[in-house]
């Protein structure tokens, strides 16, 4: 059943109270805030001293927030209880409002689930006849809740508005979420047929998602090895990335064509260098990429420059990758890796042992030149 406004609220299932007394039922003419949060959720606690002063402000207005953490990464309730207690009194040990746990997932089914809230922090403005007044984030409160304690919020074409728009995005996150779903199960089995078809209904319904279509290339191309009917896909693909010229879609597109894991040997290869020139190209002039996403763009670049003939220029991408993902602040072993794949594909387009610091690498004569052993 669908948790929205005016419906009443669930029970609080909640198995211990940290702060503030237990709490068995809400009470009639009080306003109360539940929100949904956890130690580890960054947004969740930067919300929680706004929360405090929401509870100080309206305390004499009938307001009441109480938090419940269902989320906590602990194997027992016991453990979440004491971490839970000494990172409160450490973070916040003048909190004025009540904290609850539960490990049994039971508040997450009667509330998160049944609306749509898939994340957190999450906000539930409870009325003062115990209904639903408002769900959302609960950076909306600061707006809301004078509303909901003066009694006009739930009656106001603003908050139907807003009702409606939540509820849509939400079912729509929820078929995307089906999706997935189906297409995971589907790969794990390698029913490439059954994957395809939660691809197509996917994108049927979210026709702009990347992720979906780039999804539908690589199965009808690499899975299936369809080239009738992927190649179409693939086309219209690239040139939705050049029209949009955005970053993710453009990526994507050229992973379709040379990411060095995929085999290549059905493709058309006039065709797919043509594809690849006018994606470089795109690659090339997008700025403000972060680093890691350069340093990639970098290595998928480099093999088309390499396979349409310009060796040097493909070898210049790489070093400047090279130099990229070292200066990265990510851990060694992930480093390490990266550079040695890097090093690897610099090798094999080389034909010789190259170097980078303590790292060295030979050519591979039995993959494809831009592949890794692990490929």
């Amino acid at each position: 059943m669908l948790l929205k406004m005016d419906c009443p609220a669930p029970a609080l299932k909640v198995q211990n109270w940290l702060r503030g007394g237990p709490l068995a039922n809400f009470q009639p003419g009080k306003v109360y805030v539940v929100e949904f949060w956890a130690t580890w959720c960054e947004p969740c606690i930067s919300a929680m001293p706004n929360l405090i002063q929401l509870q100080e402000e309206y305390e004499d207005s009938g307001l009441e927030v109480v938090a419940v953490a269902a989320d906590e990464e602990a194997e027992t309730a016991d453990d979440v209880q004491a971490y839970l207690d000494a990172w409160l009194t450490e973070k916040f040990p003048k909190l004025n409002f009540r904290i609850g746990i539960d490990c049994t997932g039971e508040m997450n089914k009667l509330w998160m689930e049944p609306s749509f809230s898939s994340g957190i922090p999450s906000s539930f403005v409870v009325d003062r006849d115990g209904r639903i007044a408002f769900i959302g984030h609960p950076t909306d409160l600061v707006s809301v809740l004078p509303k909901a304690l003066d009694g006009s919020w739930r009656t106001s074409d603003q908050a139907e508005a807003v009702e409606r728009e939540r509820i849509a995005r939400g079912r729509e996150k929820a078929l995307a979420k089906s999706i997935r779903d189906r297409f995971h199960a589907a790969t794990e089995m390698e029913d490439w047929k059954a994957a395809l078809s939660a691809i197509e209904e996917g994108i049927t319904l979210m026709p702009d998602s990347i992720q979906l279509r780039a999804a539908h290339a690589d199965t009808l191309l690499h899975k299936m090895r369809d080239m009738q009917t992927g190649l179409p896909v693939l086309r219209e693909l690239v040139r939705d990335a050049i029209d949009r010229n955005a970053e993710d879609w453009l990526l994507q597109a050229m992973n379709q064509l040379f990411n060095p894991a995929y085999d290549d040997t059905d493709f058309p290869s006039v065709e797919r260098l043509a594809m690849g020139k006018e994606l470089s190209e795109h690659i090339l002039a997008l700025t403000g990429l972060e680093d890691d996403v350069k340093a990639s763009s970098y290595r998928l670049v480099a093999r088309y420059y390499y396979e349409s003939g310009n060796k040097a220029r493909a070898e210049e991408l790489l070093k400047l990758a090279l130099k990229l993902v070292d200066g990265l602040p990510v851990a060694d072993n992930i480093k390490q890796r990266w550079l040695g794949e890097l090093l690897q594909s610099l090798a094999n387009y080389r034909g010789q042992k190259v170097c980078y610091g303590a790292l060295c690498a030979v050519p591979q004569t039995n993959v494809s030149n831009d592949a890794t052993p692990n490929a």
